[in-house]
C-alpha cells in the first residue's frame, strides 16, 4: 500500500502541472506532461491505482489475507497446461506438493533444538504428533518415527554442533514431485558478525567492486589507494527461473570473495545503492529500458548475499557513497592507466574511485604544476594529500613568496 500511495501521489503532482511544464527542484515541482494524450492516460491509471488501493485497505480492515497455498504461477499455469507441455495429473501432483509440507520453528533449551521435528547425530527424523494423532504414534512419548533418514552435505558440521548444544534448528519437510523424493531443509540464525574497526578492514588495502548488469568489476588497491595488478571481470546472467538467478548471484559472490582471499585484502569495498524510489513510471518517463535495467539489478539481494558470505570467509564490507564516481572515475583514472597493452574502461576507473573513497583518499587527480614563469612556481600540486588534510580537493592556495612579492609590487606602483 505504501507503493501504491506514492504512486498516486506522484501521478497527482504531475496531472496537476500544466502540459510541458518543465521541473523546478527549487520548489519541488515536477515535470508536465507532454501531450494531452499522455496526460488522459495517465489519469485513466490514476483511478485505477486509486481502486486498487480502495481495495487493499478495505482487506486490510476487515482482516483478509489474500494467499494462494500453492503459488500464483502453478495458477495460472492451470490454463496452459499445452504450453507448459503438462498434462492434468502431472499438475495436481505438482499443486499438491507445493500444498502439502511441514514445518516448525527451532526452540533453544529443547533437545536437539526443536520439540515438533527432532534429527539426531545419526538422522533418525521424528515428528510429534498433535493429541488427535497419538494413536498412530510408533514411539513414545506421542512421536512418530519415520524410516527414512536424513543427511546435511552443506554446512553438516555447524548443524551438529547447534544440536549437540541444544540450540534452535528450525526444519521443514516438503517433497519434489518432479524427483519423486522427500526433502528436509534445516535452517538457523547465526551470532550477528563482529564489526572491525575501518582502520583494522582497511590495513591490508581494499578489493573495490563496481557493481554493474551482467557483471562485477573489481580490482586490488593497496593502503595508499593505488590499483594493483589487473581488473577482475567477473559475469553473471539473470535470465531464467529464479533459482537460476539465485545461483547465478552465488556463484559470482564466491568468485569475489575467492579473488578477495587471493589478493591478501580483508575487505571489500562498494557502493550503497539503491533504486527502492526510482523504479516507478513516474521517475523516468518513457525510458523503459532503463527502468528495466534499474528494476532487474539485484542491488539489494546481491548485498546481503555478500553480507552473509563475506561472514563466513572473515571479510569485512565497506559501503561508500555512489556520488560520481563513474564520472570522477573516467575523467581522473582512465588516461593514467592505459597502456598499449591495456585499456581501462569506464568500470575499471569507477573501481578506483570506489575503493579511494573508501581509504578515505580523493578521487580527483590534482593538475601537473604550472610552468616556471608563473606567480607560484612548480610546487606540488601533484603529491598526495593526506585524507585528514581539509579541504584537499580544492585549488591549492597562494605561497608566502608570491603573497609578499605582491606585496611589494603594490606600494612601488603606489609610491
Amino acid at each position: 500500500m505504501t507503493c501504491l500511495r506514492g504512486q498516486i501521489a506522484a501521478l497527482d503532482a504531475r496531472l496537476a502541472r500544466p502540459l510541458g511544464a518543465k521541473a523546478n527542484k527549487r520548489e519541488g515541482l515536477p515535470r508536465g506532461y507532454g501531450s494531452r494524450v499522455e496526460w488522459h492516460a495517465k489519469s485513466r491509471r490514476l483511478y485505477a491505482l486509486k481502486a486498487r488501493l480502495d481495495r487493499l485497505e478495505a482487506d486490510w480492515a476487515a482482516g483478509g489475507v489474500r494467499v494462494v497455498r500453492g503459488g500464483k504461477k502453478l495458477v495460472h499455469l492451470r490454463h496452459h497446461l499445452d504450453e507448459a507441455g503438462l498434462d492434468e495429473r502431472g499438475w495436481r501432483e505438482r499443486w499438491q506438493a507445493s500444498r502439502m509440507f511441514l514445518a516448525a520453528d527451532g526452540e533453544s533449551g529443547k533437545r536437539l533444538g526443536n520439540e515438533t521435528i527432532r534429527i539426531t547425530e545419526n538422522g533418525q527424523v521424528s515428528i510429534k504428533l498433535p493429541a488427535a494423532l497419538t494413536h498412530l504414534a510408533n514411539a513414545p512419548h506421542g512421536r512418530y518415527l519415520l524410516d527414512a533418514t536424513a543427511a546435511f552435505k552443506h554446512r553438516g558440521e555447524e548443524w551438529l554442533d547447534r544440536i549437540s548444544d541444544n540450540r534452535a534448528v528450525a526444519y521443514r519437510i516438503h517433497h519434489d514431485p518432479l524427483r519423486g523424493r522427500w526433502y528436509v531443509t534445516a535452517s538457523w540464525q547465526r551470532r550477528p558478525a563482529a564489526v572491525l574497526s575501518l582502520e583494522a578492514a582497511l590495513a591490508t588495502g581494499v578489493v573495490a567492486v563496481d557493481m554493474n548488469d551482467g557483471h562485477l568489476v573489481a580490482w586490488h588497491l593497496d593502503i595508499h589507494g593505488n590499483p594493483v595488478g589487473e581488473p577482475r571481470r567477473i559475469f553473471y546472467d539473470l535470465s531464467g527461473s529464479t533459482a537460476h538467478r539465485d545461483a547465478q548471484l552465488r556463484h559470482a559472490l564466491t568468485r569475489l570473495l575467492h579473488h578477495t582471499r587471493r589478493c591478501g585484502a580483508t575487505a571489500i569495498a562498494i557502493e550503497d545503492l539503491d533504486f527502492s524510489d526510482g523504479k516507478t513510471r513516474e521517475k523516468h518517463g518513457r525510458n523503459k529500458r532503463f527502468r528495466r535495467l534499474i528494476s532487474r539489478f539485484p542491488t539489494a539481494k546481491l548485498k546481503a548475499r555478500l553480507v552473509a558470505t563475506a561472514a563466513e570467509q572473515n571479510i569485512a564490507l565497506v559501503a561508500v557513497d555512489p556520488a560520481y564516481t563513474s564520472w570522477w572515475g573516467a575523467q581522473h583514472w582512465t588516461a593514467p592507466l592505459t597502456t598499449p597493452t591495456r585499456r581501462v574502461s569506464r568500470h575499471d576507473a569507477a573501481g578506483i574511485a570506489i575503493g579511494r573513497r573508501a581509504l578515505g583518499y580523493p578521487i580527483r587527480r590534482r593538475t601537473a604544476p604550472p610552468p616556471h614563469d608563473r606567480s607560484d612556481r612548480a610546487g606540488h600540486r601533484t603529491d598526495q594529500a593526506r585524507s585528514e588534510t581539509p579541504r584537499r580537493e580544492e585549488t591549492r592556495p597562494p605561497s608566502r613568496t608570491t603573497i609578499a612579492s605582491r606585496a611589494a609590487r603594490q606600494r612601488s606602483e603606489s609610491g
